[in-house]
């Protein structure tokens, strides 16, 4: 048993301050090299990130051994360990995990040669020791002292979320908890288009404004490549990047930037978790604070956790809605707005794309479902639809259960709502739709 745990100083692997990892090749020549990344595996085992480091390798490959010595970024207490090497790793989930990391890194210091990640090195810790006399240069904050473990406050909330009737108090209540119980006072969810290969906005907390409807391309920064990869990314200091760069603002899509994403000015620390439900992506929660080291692994288990449940949620939600509605005529009735003016409604089938007065509203699933209620509102005066026809109207090329309709439809309300302007949506009841619509609308298709 080592005579300091691995636990007790994983904060030191958080990469703020760079390790310095030490080796000697056969004629006890020393050499130094400051490293990226340590890795805590197990309570007796490190993953070291191999990039560049030919020396350090093979001094490695002659002894098989090295001295680690690590610190922690917050309180300046310095830890030595003494390591054996087991085996190198250029795949798997420690690899990819890292390898995910790296690439976000990379995008924000536009290094990507330097930063690309060889393989991770495994190593056995033999010893664990303090390196005295160093006296903590202060202790952390209050918050990060109240936020050590979170086990039984994420077991509650887990039951709490489990607890919940439909999918939109789900959405925002995940939210509320996350800043109430853990602290995490900037969040949001954004659900999978993998029509669009993209991630949507459909609710978030602690922003100026809401960003209903906000796109990043899944693969582009931390938060599609969490999506990209299925890894959990933390950043816990954003400013060793050389240049900051919003790894959101970087993501926003370029032809369709009318909906701006929520975000604060200099974040410090992000967290991006995917939410997986059946082998399936459901989306990406995100967290982003502006201070640094604001989300140790703690922080980052506890997200794991909402995020699952969050996906199960959902995806229990969308079964409960498809299969359990009333029938699809049984609301229908005539619009009676009293409002004779018009206003253009452009559709693009190519994306689901729907302009209103010309300005830039929603696109993909949530797009083509707007079309398909104004349409039949201009043609036959209905506003009240069901989830069950929807689901079975083929036009619409939506995927039995697969699509996640009822959140595109929570998208879709509260991207109208944000908005303004003469279209809304409303829930009469559930596995219901009713259309709220003031004047005429002027549906125009556009084939490009």
């Amino acid at each position: 048993m080592l005579s300091v745990p691995l636990e007790a100083i994983r904060d030191s692997f958080e990469g703020i301050m760079p390790s310095v990892i030490a080796t000697s090749d056969a004629d006890g020549m020393p050499n130094i090299s400051y490293l990226s990344q340590v890795h805590y595996v197990d309570s007796e085992h490190v993953g070291l990130s191999n990039q560049f480091f030919s020396k350090t390798a093979a001094n490695v490959a002659v002894t098989g051994k090295a001295t680690l010595v690590v610190l922690d970024g917050r309180i300046g207490v310095q830890h030595m360990l003494e390591l054996v090497f087991v085996r190198s790793d250029r795949s798997g989930e420690i690899f990819d995990r890292l390898a995910a990391q790296f690439d976000v890194m990379a995008g924000l210091q536009e290094t990507s040669h330097m930063l690309r990640l060889r393989a991770v090195d495994i190593y056995r810790v033999d010893a664990c020791i303090a390196i005295d006399p160093v006296a903590p240069l202060a202790l952390p904050p209050p918050l990060l002292q109240s936020r050590e473990n979170h086990f039984w406050q994420t077991a509650v909330t887990t039951g709490e979320l489990a607890a919940l009737g439909d999918a939109e108090t789900l959405l925002d209540v995940s939210l509320a908890v996350l800043e109430e119980r853990f602290g995490f006072a900037h969040s949001m969810i954004l659900i999978a288009d993998l029509e669009t290969n993209r991630l949507v906005t459909v609710a978030s907390r602690g922003y100026p404004h809401f960003g209903f409807g906000a796109e990043i391309p899944i693969g582009d920064g931390i938060i599609g490549i969490a999506a990209e990869r299925r890894q959990t990314v933390r950043i816990p200091d954003l400013r060793r990047s050389r240049r900051y760069v919003s790894a959101i603002a970087s993501a926003t899509a370029a032809t369709y930037d009318e909906i701006p994403m929520p975000m604060i000015d200099e974040p410090q620390s992000q967290v991006a978790v995917p939410m997986i439900a059946g082998g399936r992506l459901i989306g990406v929660l995100f967290a982003e604070s502006e201070r640094s080291f604001d989300f140790s692994h703690n922080e980052e288990a506890a997200l794991r956790v909402v995020a699952a449940q969050v996906a199960a949620g959902l995806v229990n939600f969308e079964v409960a809605d498809g299969l359990g509605e009333a029938g699809p005529h049984a609301a229908a009735s005539a619009a009676e707005s009293g409002n004779e003016s018009s206003f253009a409604f452009q559709f693009f089938p190519r994306d689901g794309g729907v302009f209103i007065d010309n300005e830039y509203v929603i696109r993909g699933v949530p797009g083509r479902l707007l079309h398909y209620f104004v349409r039949f509102y201009a043609q036959a005066g209905r506003t009240v639809f069901s989830n069950r026809e929807i689901r079975r109207d083929k036009s619409l090329n939506l995927p039995d259960f697969k699509d996640n309709l009822e959140t595109r439809l929570i998208l879709l309300r509260r991207r109208l709502e944000e908005r303004g302007g003469p279209v809304r949506l409303e829930r009469p009841g559930r596995g219901q739709i009713r259309l709220a619509i003031d004047g005429k609308p002027e549906i125009s298709i556009v084939n490009e």
